[in-house]
């Protein structure tokens, strides 16, 4: 499975589900599984979030042009 990509995030919920649907797995099993979890869903919901304000300032660059970016200054900035 590749890792940290907004686009492979279904497969990890989905495998966090898979795991956790296991019926062969113990108590004390399914409650690191459910520890794992839920810590998988409060990082998804982190980086759901942060796309979602990418894609608000994207909307915002649509609408509006070059105007709006000194309010925005991360947008067009590339990492070195």
């Amino acid at each position: 499975m590749a890792k940290s990509k907004l686009a492979n995030l279904d497969e990890h919920l989905f495998a966090a589900l898979e795991r956790l649907s296991d019926e062969d797995l113990s108590s004390e099993q399914i409650e690191i599984e459910v520890k794992r979890s839920g810590a998988i869903v409060e990082i998804a919901d982190q980086v759901t979030e942060n796309a979602r304000v990418k894609l608000a300032a994207a909307k915002l660059f649509a609408e509006h042009g070059e105007a709006v970016l000194p309010h925005l200054p991360q947008i067009g900035q590339v990492k070195e």
